[in-house]
């Protein structure tokens, strides 16, 4: 079987020749194992094609993204970049939009993949949340160009499985845009005042991520979209924030990708046990990364159990292997154990891939990296 053949039978439930192994590389691996740093790398380099290198690299099975570009014909957008110091890039963007006008700044150093906001787009939430709206949901997907993804889509072939980053939560997306992000987010959605606005909010939202899954679904090849996560776990948003405003978001999305046959993805990070049966009530069909503590609430081969128990076989689990503790400063021998328990709890059911809980630090040793890829590939 090819890796990306792996993956998709993984998802889907099916029979593999062995268990597929897929360590989220993302951004750090990739860059170090070209030799440029963040900023050259988002600049330079497709992240696909960066992605693809990394994992025939280390010859294993993997998933990444590309990601979306909806025509918005109601927003102008001007950027500026300025150097602090040689290793910080700043930019400013400034947006236009029929309901006002939005900015925002962002700082990223060269060795940094995620940088951080120092100015967020909407100060004022009843303010700025009109001009905020025409960015967010203002464009067409029925519009979709889906040239450049379906090159990209050829371009990987069987390598790995190529994703369709569809977006985020309704949570996620509302604090992005908020200057102040989670924490603010959090006050935002706690305050009954701007309930009946944020409800507003969600039914667009929910909207427009259904029309551009349906887009993707039509004008694409890609066998499986995904839904990212920052904020919308149980470790940060909790439970029942994430019940009441993302999970709709998700069933919604869910149900109209199944529609054309297609498979979705989640992350969701941290401690994840309190929300692992809606995971599988909604019918993700793959979701990552089920840490371990500290992290995480996913406890040895007792909490693997408990998981696959509540997975009730209608959901993949992708993750497990602690990035910290045992990649970066585990052992080799300490990273097989964590591979052999996965494989011990999920003997009986396919729909597991052994992959990391978050993206791998470049600080991990490959030593650790191997012993995780190669414990994978030995028979039971």
């Amino acid at each position: 079987m090819t890796p990306k053949a792996r993956m998709l039978a993984a998802y889907r439930g099916g029979k593999t020749d062995r268990f597929a192994v897929a360590p989220e590389f993302w951004f750090y691996y990739p860059a170090k194992l070209l030799g440029i740093d963040m900023i050259r790398f988002f600049k330079e380099v497709p992240f696909h094609v960066a992605l693809k290198k990394t994992f025939e690299h280390f010859g294993c099975e993997g998933w990444g993204v590309t990601f979306v570009k909806v025509p918005n014909a109601n927003v102008t957008s001007k950027e500026v970049e300025t150097w602090p110091d040689a290793d910080t890039l700043e930019r400013t963007v400034t947006l236009e939009t029929p309901h006002g006008t939005l900015r925002r700044r962002s700082l990223q150093r060269r060795d940094d993949p995620g940088g951080w906001q120092t100015e967020g787009l909407m100060k004022d939430p009843v303010r700025d949340a009109p001009a905020w709206e025409s960015l967010a949901y203002g464009g067409n997907p029925e519009a979709l160009d889906a040239t450049a993804m379906n090159a990209a889509w050829k371009e990987v072939g069987e390598s790995y499985l190529l994703e369709a980053f569809l977006g985020s939560t309704f949570f996620d997306a509302w604090s992005h845009g908020r200057d102040g992000e989670f924490e603010q987010g959090i006050y935002d959605f706690m305050d009954p005042e701007l309930h009946p606005m944020l409800e507003r909010l969600q039914e667009r939202h929910i909207d427009y991520l259904v029309r551009l899954a349906r887009a993707i679904c039509t004008k694409t090849e890609f066998e499986s979209l995904f839904i990212g996560c920052s904020w919308s776990c149980n470790s940060l948003l909790g439970p029942d924030l994430w019940r009441r405003w993302d999970k709709p978001v998700l069933k919604a999305v869910a149900d109209e990708i199944h529609r054309h046959g297609k498979l979705l993805h989640v992350h969701l990070h941290g401690h994840c046990l309190e929300t692992v049966a809606d995971m599988a009530e909604i019918g993700i069909d793959c979701v990552c990364p089920f840490e371990r503590p500290p992290g995480g609430d996913i406890i040895g081969k007792e909490g693997l159990a408990k998981v696959e128990r509540l997975l009730r076989g209608r959901t993949t689990m992708n993750g497990n292997v602690h990035t910290v503790e045992t990649l970066i400063r585990g052992t080799p021998e300490a990273v097989r154990r964590e591979v052999r328990e996965i494989k011990d709890v999920f003997a009986n059911n396919p729909r597991v891939i052994i992959g990391t809980g978050d993206q791998v630090g470049r600080e991990t040793p490959e030593e650790n990296l191997w012993a995780m890829i190669d414990e994978a590939k030995k028979e039971n």
